[in-house]
């Protein structure tokens, strides 16, 4: 953290009471840490708005398995697009649904594309896509070396 500025700011004494009670339940000891929080998550929003920003996120989907060939066709658009998927992890939830959560990293209009086209599949009942901005650059795992090791 760099030099502290202290700043006021006016707000309206019922918000201010709302606010607090917020804070509390989510465990801050003090207003300026929720005030920092909700300028960082602002600054984020506005930053993966930007198609060229570099972002990392997740993709989470349920999906039913029996799906007529939804299991192939998840696995076919991951491949493809290779080089936004840094890791999966998959979960059966019961004996139809699968949970799968993919870790994506890339430029955010193409990490948007691809979620919208995973999330849009025949079969997929659920998705919902996350990102946010790493606070220092980071290289994809492709970028330093990565290999696949299975085979096609």
């Amino acid at each position: 953290m760099g030099i502290l500025s202290r700043i006021g700011i006016a707000l309206d004494s019922d918000l201010l009471k709302r606010f607090d009670r917020l804070i509390a339940r989510q465990g801050y000891t003090n207003r300026s840490e929720a005030f920092r929080d909700l300028i960082r998550d602002r600054l984020v929003t506005e930053q993966i708005a930007a198609p060229d920003s570099t972002v990392v996120g997740t993709i989470t989907l349920i999906y039913d398995h029996h799906a007529h060939g939804v299991s192939e066709k998840l696995t076919e658009l991951q491949h493809a697009h290779h080089e936004l998927v840094v890791s999966t992890s998959h979960a059966h939830l019961d004996h139809d649904s699968c949970l799968e959560v993919l870790i994506v990293h890339g430029k955010s209009a193409r990490v948007t594309q691809f979620a919208d086209r995973i999330i849009g599949l025949k079969g997929v009942q659920h998705g919902r896509l996350v990102m946010t901005v790493p606070a220092r650059p980071v290289e994809p795992a492709h970028a330093i070396g990565h290999k696949h090791t299975h085979k096609h």
